[in-house]
Formats: C-alpha cells, sequence, structure tokens
C-alpha cells in the first residue's frame, strides 16, 4: 500500500523529510478496525513530532492524526462498526498514523462520519473537535447555561479554535471572545459564532478596556501561551479558569495565578488512547455527537485550504504552512 514516510527528522525544505514509500497492508485484529484512507487533514503534532522524533531500526515512520475513511476489516472484538461504514478519527499517537492507503485504528476512538460531509471535509475535523471538547468540557467543565458568564479563546482562528467558537456557539450560552490579528481571520471568527474579537497582537487587557469587557470566567489559550501568560493573569476573573494545549517553552509557572485562585487546565488529546483510560470510548461518543452538530447544520467544518492529493509534496508544503504560523482553519488533502 502506498504510505507516505521518514526516516530522520529533517527540515521541510529537504525532499527526504517526506518521502512517498510502499508497505505491506496491516490486519485488523482485536478491537481494531482496519480503514481505507480517503482523506487527511495534517495538524501541529504533524510537524513537532517530524522534526523531533526519529524511526526506529531503520524502519518507516508515518505520521497524520486526521483521517476520513471506509472500513475495510474489523477485528473480532469490535461492536462498533462494521465492514463498509464511513467513519472519521484522529488516532493514537502511539500507532502508525494515517499518511497512508489503510490504516488500523481502535474502534473505541473513532466516530460515525457526518453523512452531510465529503471526506475531505469531515478529515478536518476529529483532531481539533476532541482537543476543544476535552478541554472545554471534559477539563474546565465550563458551565453551558449561564448567559451572564464569558470566556477569551487566544487564537481563535486556527484549527481547535475554528470548532471551538462553534461548540460554543451551540452548547452554551457564554459570551465568546476570540482573539485574531488579520482582517481575514476577525471576519472567520465573526462568521464562525464569536461575539467579540480582539486582536492578539495587542495587550490583551488593552483590548479589553478599549471594548469595555468584563473580565473572562474563562481564558483558553491555543497558541503562544507564555507570550500572553501576563496579560492573561491580569484580565481573568479571580477564581476564573485558564486552560491552554500548547507546550510553552521552558516549562509553565502556574504560581502567578494562586493569587486570583485561578485553577489551571491542560489538554491532551492523545491521553485517553495513550494510556488506555477507563473512559477512552468517551472519544467515540464525543465524535458521534459532533457528527450529529454537522448534519444538523449547527456545526460547519473548519477546511482553510485544499492542498489536493495524499503525497509527500503536498504533504511537505502543508507542513511548511503550519510552521510558518500563517494557516487559517485546518488543511486537507484526499485521495492517493
Amino acid at each position: 500500500m502506498k504510505a507516505i514516510g521518514y526516516k530522520k527528522s529533517l527540515p521541510i525544505e529537504n525532499e527526504n523529510s517526506l518521502q512517498d514509500i510502499e508497505l505491506e497492508m496491516p490486519k485488523a485484529t482485536g478491537k481494531d478496525l482496519l480503514v481505507e484512507v480517503k482523506a487527511i487533514s495534517v495538524n501541529p503534532v504533524d510537524y513537532k513530532i517530524r522534526q523531533n522524533v526519529a524511526a526506529e531500526n531503520d524502519d518507516w515512520k508515518v505520521i497524520g492524526w486526521d483521517a476520513a475513511g471506509i472500513v475495510t476489516a474489523v477485528g473480532a472484538e469490535t461492536s462498533l462498526f462494521k465492514v463498509g461504514d464511513e467513519v472519521y478519527y484522529a488516532g493514537d499517537l502511539t500507532r502508525t498514523g494515517s499518511n497512508s492507503e489503510f490504516q488500523l485504528v481502535d474502534e473505541r476512538i473513532v466516530g460515525k462520519k457526518p453523512a452531510s460531509l465529503s471526506f475531505g471535509d469531515a478529515a478536518a475535523l476529529p483532531l481539533t473537535s476532541l482537543t476543544a471538547w476535552e478541554l472545554l468540557f471534559d477539563r474546565m467543565q465550563v458551565v453551558t447555561d449561564n448567559p451572564n458568564k464569558s470566556i477569551l479563546v487566544i487564537g481563535a482562528a486556527g484549527g481547535v479554535g475554528s470548532i471551538m467558537t462553534q461548540l460554543l456557539k451551540q452548547l452554551t450560552k457564554l459570551t465568546i471572545i476570540g482573539t485574531a490579528s488579520r482582517e481575514e481571520t476577525t471576519d472567520w471568527l465573526t462568521q464562525l459564532g464569536a461575539d467579540h474579537v480582539i486582536n492578539h497582537r495587542n495587550k490583551l487587557s488593552e483590548e479589553f478596556s478599549k471594548k469595555k469587557l468584563p473580565q473572562p470566567d474563562y481564558i483558553v489559550s491555543l497558541n503562544a501561551t507564555k507570550q500572553h501568560k501576563d496579560e492573561i493573569i491580569k484580565i481573568i476573573k479571580p477564581q476564573g479558569k485558564f486552560g491552554f494545549i500548547d507546550d510553552p517553552e521552558g516549562g509553565f509557572d502556574v504560581m502567578p495565578f494562586k493569587m486570583k485562585a485561578v485553577s489551571t487546565h491542560i489538554e491532551f488529546m492523545f491521553t485517553r488512547s495513550m494510556f488506555q483510560t477507563e473512559d477512552i470510548t468517551e472519544q467515540h461518543n464525543i465524535l458521534n455527537e459532533v457528527s450529529k452538530l454537522i448534519d444538523a447544520g449547527k456545526v460547519q467544518t473548519t477546511v482553510g485550504n485544499h492542498f489536493g492529493k495524499i503525497n509527500a509534496e503536498n504533504i511537505r508544503k502543508a507542513h511548511a504552512l503550519l510552521e510558518s504560523g500563517k494557516s487559517k482553519g485546518k488543511i486537507v488533502l484526499e485521495e492517493f
């Protein structure tokens, strides 16, 4: 089967950083589904792994953690899906990724693909939907029915922020404040349901003061967390909740939050699959709920760019754009 892989961690400008390769067809056993991958999307985790984790024992390393496709075989212990089902999923960081024609994936982290979406549009959603949902409702336990509370989403125009803004709009009564720095991304957030958009290139406290916005009860930081830390501490409401998903260089000191008794929450979407947690099937449930919201017309796909066929050249282009920090929404690729 066709796949895209690498052996050494190399700059994306190097053609060997990602290569077109051939691998043996895997077989489904246990709780695994064998999925024919029809479309993928690319996430920051892809280039972070490529940059920092080389292949072992001179094998090929295949990455990719977002896919939509068709179930072609099932393991003996499966019960949630059957051959022919259309599915979407983010996968497992410890296993071979979705940059291949066929992939094995535990059915407990797989959802039913939204019937109203193409494979490409569906592939944009799993990792970001799971990250957004888990951070909001599992980690921070955001109150959904109080219209007097507000949330600030820093970096809201990216992949996670684009779906998080929609989930907040559809599932909560919170006032949604997003950050963006360009007219294009500001318009995007307004379209997705943000009540206010402020510029994260300026001091957040000054933006809040200029727009006369109340102290947010919740703040989510999706990128540049360390850069915004002092402003986050300044504007968050006492006894508020703060959550983040990025990896601040040099670590992240939470002690400055103590005076305001702010609780701090970290989201890592791969925890459930990596540690086979007792509630691992929650990812199946979350993806099915998102699928229902999409088919009901309440949530839209977050595709920002379609880079054509799934091959090494096009995936290298996707990595390069993500590494530039200038992407909007998600990058998808479709068909081998």
